[in-house]
């Protein structure tokens, strides 16, 4: 698969409320043609968030949005800019950092948790050094992290509810 030069289609998702920053590492191609996070239908993560909070799961964008806003969540990616094939962190070349020190300035957040390791060490080679707020490392909730169970993510992501109170 060719490797493609993108920009992050769609901007973060937080409101004043928020205490939790989510990272994810790039939008996928399902992501990038909706324009919202997390589109493949098999990535794991609104299950997570709905499990963790006690919610129904949302099927549309609006329901999603509220889940995030409604459990003092904030969502972005890591990377703004990069250069990717189709969906594969692996791929992901030449990767430039999203400003995530604007929602640092504008909500009260209280921990900044990644999505998966491709967001962690990206984070924390991009924007920890900038940033000097270090950020915990979940376990992806894609689908190629298929060695995880629904059960077992979870379980790790649990810890996010400590923070957003």
């Amino acid at each position: 698969m060719v490797r493609e030069e993108l920009v992050h289609p769609f901007g973060p998702l937080y409101g004043p409320d928020s205490r939790v920053l989510i990272l994810g590492s790039f939008p996928s191609v399902k992501s990038r043609e909706i324009s919202f996070y997390y589109g493949h239908p098999q990535n794991r993560f609104w299950r997570v968030i709905s499990e963790v909070f006690g919610k129904e799961p949302p099927s549309t964008i609006e329901e999603k949005k509220e889940l995030i806003l409604g459990c003092r969540l904030a969502l972005w990616d890591t990377i703004g800019r990069c250069e990717i094939s189709g969906s594969s962190d692996a791929s992901i070349r030449n990767a430039v950092p999203n400003d995530i020190g604007t929602i640092l300035r504008e909500c009260s957040i209280e921990k900044i948790f990644c999505n998966g390791k491709t967001s962690h060490s990206l984070y924390c080679r991009l924007l920890e050094p900038v940033l000097e707020v270090p950020a915990e490392c979940l376990p992806s909730t894609s689908p190629a992290n298929a060695a995880w169970r629904l059960e077992d993510l979870i379980r790790e992501w649990s810890v996010i509810r400590d923070y957003a109170g």
